[in-house]
């Protein structure tokens, strides 16, 4: 790896959010997943959790693709939810997932620049109801059309730049934070080590 194309990586790494985490819960299409991949590499949002407990495991997001988000970001599996939710748990402080219910908040009201996990469901029923009982809350994204729903990657896409605003203001990309440089670290490390196996 040339001294140029390090230093790009390491600014990147450095504007990381280790605080922030997406979970896809059974999401069907590997398009939208490919989708959501690309929008938190862009707001800076590293690890990504897939939940696959009501359909099989995906076989590839396009990883092999130049433009693909999936070889830069770190991707947690899981068939069980319980696992699911208890791994999460022992690195984020809130769970929310998006559902319509009396109790949901709007976007706009949570902190996100609090450590936070953000579920989305798949493209049919959801968030499941076994992951909202679990859950810290709910959250909506207001809306005034007659359709209310959106696609699981626009309705992430609109969800993390809300995070990635509130973050900015909170000069949360600036510096790195210090609590997250092993995480940094390891994420270098596996950089590097992709870097080195597709030159071969």
């Amino acid at each position: 790896m040339n001294e140029v194309r390090r230093e790009k990586l390491q600014r990147v790494l450095n504007k990381r959010q280790f605080n922030i985490t997406v979970v896809m819960e059974n999401v069907h299409d590997p398009h939208n997943i490919s989708a959501v991949m690309r929008t938190c590499d862009a707001v800076g949002i590293q690890e990504i959790y897939i939940l696959n407990s009501t359909i099989p495991e995906h076989k590839k997001f396009g990883a092999k693709s130049s433009s693909s988000a999936a070889k830069w970001l770190t991707i947690h599996s899981f068939s069980d939810t319980a696992e699911c939710i208890a791994a999460l748990r022992k690195k984020y402080t809130k769970i929310y997932t998006t559902h319509l219910a009396d109790n949901a908040t709007q976007l706009y009201n949570l902190d996100f620049t609090d450590s936070i996990a953000l579920v989305f469901g798949n493209e049919h029923a959801g968030v499941s109801e076994e992951i909202r009982s679990l859950a810290d809350g709910n959250f909506i994204i207001p809306q005034v059309g007659i359709i209310q729903s959106l696609n699981i990657s626009v309705a992430c896409a609109v969800t993390i730049y809300e995070a990635f605003r509130q973050k900015s203001l909170a000069h949360q990309y600036e510096q790195p934070n210090p609590a997250f440089e092993q995480d940094r670290q390891s994420v270098a490390q596996t950089w590097e080590l992709n870097h080195e196996n597709n030159s071969e």
